[in-house]
């Protein structure tokens, strides 16, 4: 097909929205890891998990077979409301960037959360209602998460207890106030509400927080209280099956357009955009059906594909939460209150962990005035504002693109753009004003943190 024939937006129809997850785990030959009881040191079976999650997606979490999960009817209608969301070929960032490369994304922010983690919310959210709970507790960093989940607790009729960074909380008040606004309940974390956050605080003194503290004290409220259950974000297998709506759309709307990527880039944090995105792709890959390259881009602030190691590690800093097999800093690794740019977890989704371990896709960390700079960029010729998280891959899409510009290949990048970033000014002013720094954790500071990963033969 012409370039002319290619619109800006592709959406899809409302009747070729995903009606099934795609899990990708079905596909890999060398499965992930499998959790681990920390007290026994043997996989965790689903009566184990059952008091810290509801029971479908405990299913869901240790299903390593089933290709396709059908997504229940009410999940779906709730999707119609942001779902379809564009794939954008970016025309006048090519225009731009004088590149011969073909730039497309496929872009999240569509929706109230401003965020791809209503995928996941409204499913995590639907299971708890249809289980009968009360409420779930969670904790988000930047505030997407727990804005998305505060959103779908709203629309079921449940309590939404939040822990939220506190470096985050105080960075980002409105984000604060949306979750707010839809009912949940939001503490800074670590804090002196829980146990674990009483004994964080006791051995780091004036902390700025991390996911895995803020974890650590969702889970103890979650597992304490009667008809709650725990809810994450990222990092979990269930949480890349729902995101994997994000793939499925992309991959069928450049079909419909004879469109092949060559290049497919994602932020990586936790795992649950790149894993969403590169998901379908990453499976005819497996299969042996086409190839991609496929790369996922960190800060450099908190380097755990590139920098850590793969290990059973703690998901959480007060070390009550199963163990996982992660590329990871240490579960006491605390990223720099410097960086703004999120994405600040300890490890990475033992699902990808295994597929970069194997080879099947490469790693690139990014620093955070160069982030700003892709984003600002960006934004002034596509017309949105980028999340800091998009952004990583923002500037690794560009750099791609550069070099294509060098070398006159005609090569087609796709990159997912997250969501937007309007509840992350105070970000934006401080690199606008010069006041934004990179700060890279020293190999002295990370080995520190790997030194206290647990004993696992």
């Amino acid at each position: 097909m012409s370039e002319s024939k290619i619109p800006y937006k592709i959406y899809l129809s409302e009747d070729e929205v995903p009606k099934a997850w795609y899990n990708l785990r079905a596909d890999m030959k060398n499965k992930p890891a499998p959790l681990l009881n920390p007290g026994t040191l043997r996989p965790m079976t689903a009566e184990e998990l059952a008091p810290v999650f509801c029971e479908e997606l405990v299913k869901q979490e240790l299903d390593d077979t089933t290709q396709y999960i059908d997504i229940p009817q009410e999940i779906r209608d709730f999707y119609r409301m942001f779902r379809p969301s564009p794939l954008v070929r970016a025309y006048c960032l090519e225009e731009k960037l004088k590149t011969p490369a073909k730039i497309y994304y496929k872009f999240e922010g569509n929706n109230t959360s401003g965020s791809h983690k209503l995928n996941s919310a409204i499913a995590q959210a639907y299971y708890a209602k249809k289980q009968g709970l009360k409420g779930v507790t969670t904790e988000t960093g930047a505030g997407q998460w727990g804005t998305a989940l505060s959103m779908a607790c709203s629309y079921f009729g449940l309590d939404c207890k939040v822990f939220m960074v506190k470096v985050s909380y105080e960075q980002k008040p409105f984000r604060r106030e949306v979750m707010r606004t839809y009912g949940a309940s939001v503490v800074p974390s670590p804090s002196e509400t829980t146990n674990v956050g009483r004994k964080i605080l006791a051995e780091f003194p004036g902390t700025t927080g991390s996911l895995g503290c803020a974890i650590s004290e969702a889970v103890e409220v979650a597992t304490s209280s009667e008809g709650y259950r725990y809810v994450l974000g990222s990092v979990l297998n269930q949480v890349l099956l729902h995101q994997s709506v994000i793939g499925l759309e992309a991959k069928a709307a450049m079909e419909k357009y004879n469109v092949k990527p060559d290049i497919i880039i994602g932020c990586a944090g936790g795992g649950s955009n790149l894993g969403g995105l590169i998901g379908p792709f990453m499976g005819e890959k497996l299969r042996g059906e086409a190839d991609y390259r496929i790369i996922a881009v960190e800060p450099a602030s908190c380097p755990s594909f590139t920098r850590g190691t793969y290990a059973y590690d703690f998901c959480d800093t007060g070390m009550i939460c199963p163990l996982a097999k992660m590329y990871t800093l240490g579960s006491s690794f605390i990223p720099s209150a410097n960086h703004a740019g999120g994405l600040r977890f300890h490890g990475m989704s033992s699902t990808l962990s295994q597929l970069y371990h194997d080879g099947y896709m490469e790693a690139t960390s990014v620093e955070q005035i160069s982030v700003f700079e892709a984003a600002e960029q960006f934004a002034r010729v596509e017309g949105i504002l980028p999340a800091p998280e998009s952004s990583h891959a923002i500037r690794v899409a560009i750099d791609e693109a550069l070099k294509c510009r060098e070398t006159g290949e005609e090569k087609t990048i796709l990159f997912g753009l997250t969501g937007t970033g309007y509840f992350d000014l105070v970000a934006y002013e401080k690199f606008h004003n010069g006041e934004m720094s990179d700060y890279i954790p020293t190999d002295e500071e990370i080995a520190a943190s790997i030194a206290r990963l647990p004993k696992v033969e």
